[in-house]
């Protein structure tokens, strides 16, 4: 493995956990439509943003 992988490797690491930790954050939030510009607004079960 050369250091290029290595950097590679970590770097999709980074993403990866940054992402988890964004969907975390939203999740506890109460934010049920991840990604919605007015996701912590929808319903549990209503979420508008399926409807576009």
């Amino acid at each position: 493995m050369t250091a290029a992988d290595v950097i590679i490797i970590l770097i999709l690491l980074v993403i990866t956990v940054s992402a988890a930790a964004y969907i975390i954050r939203a999740k506890k939030r109460g934010q049920t439509c991840i990604g919605c510009p007015q996701a912590s607004k929808c319903g549990k079960k209503d979420c508008h943003c399926k409807d576009k």
